[in-house]
């Protein structure tokens, strides 16, 4: 595929990717993992990216989500290069404009729900009557406003995933990524994630970038990057 032309100095406009990655090669020792990465996301839009075990899906969105650095290339978030963002200024973006879904969830289990949801809406130092309101409004999103005072322990995965989403959310980023997040469900709690998140990322605007082995993950979204051995072999 072609790549696209990127000036990592424009100012982001309407009309610019949310999400911009040219040429980005990623090694681990001697292996190449990440091989001349390209593509853009606009809002909205949903991108799956598939392919073998070991072709480079999980190491690219760590990228995209600043936990890995790539060796080469560049990545924009809105017109701004995260890549070469010092460790301290990443944190803050991803605080701010980036969420993220697990396959195992990964809520604090000394939380309630209401509490999880709550958590990035305090790093940000949002004032406490909007939390609140933040809150109440995305347990009610994801019909759960009923086991707001629960635990982890005490949900369902179903349950526990539809929280996670809900946190992933609260804070309005203009990014989220999602890591097989239908892995560790079975296939009617799988269905239900699904359609929440084509709805929610709908509503929202945000973009979405989904690593999963499920075709029918895959099917919610608008474009399709198939990896082997660390490269786009296809795009759909």
């Amino acid at each position: 595929m072609s790549a696209p032309t990127l000036n990592p100095s424009h100012l982001a406009t309407a009309t610019d990717p949310v999400l911009a990655v040219l040429s980005l090669c990623k090694d681990y020792g001697s292996r190449r993992v990440l091989a001349e990465i390209s593509f853009t996301l606009g809002a909205g839009r949903r991108l799956a990216l598939t392919g073998p075990s070991g072709s480079g899906k999980t190491t690219l969105l760590n990228c995209l989500g600043g936990v890995d650095r790539p060796d080469t290339g560049m990545i924009t978030l809105h017109g701004e290069r995260i890549d070469q963002l010092s460790s301290e200024a990443l944190a803050r973006l991803r605080r701010r404009r980036v969420g993220t879904v697990f396959q195992f969830f990964h809520l604090l289990p000394t939380l309630t729900a209401a509490e999880n949801i709550e958590l990035p809406l305090q790093l940000l130092h949002v004032p406490v009557a909007e939390r609140t309101v933040r809150v109440a409004a995305a347990l009610a999103r994801v019909e759960l406003g009923e086991r707001a005072d629960a635990l982890p322990a005490q949900l369902s995965g179903g349950e526990q995933q539809r929280i996670a989403i809900a946190r992933a959310l609260i804070h309005q980023p203009a990014l989220v990524l999602a890591d097989e997040p239908t892995g560790n469900l079975d296939s009617g709690h799988g269905a239900n994630i699904l359609a929440l998140l084509r709805t929610l990322t709908d509503e929202t605007g945000a973009a979405l970038v989904l690593v999963t082995h499920s075709e029918e993950a895959a099917a919610i979204c608008h474009r399709r990057l198939h990896l082997r051995d660390g490269r786009i072999v296809n795009e759909t």
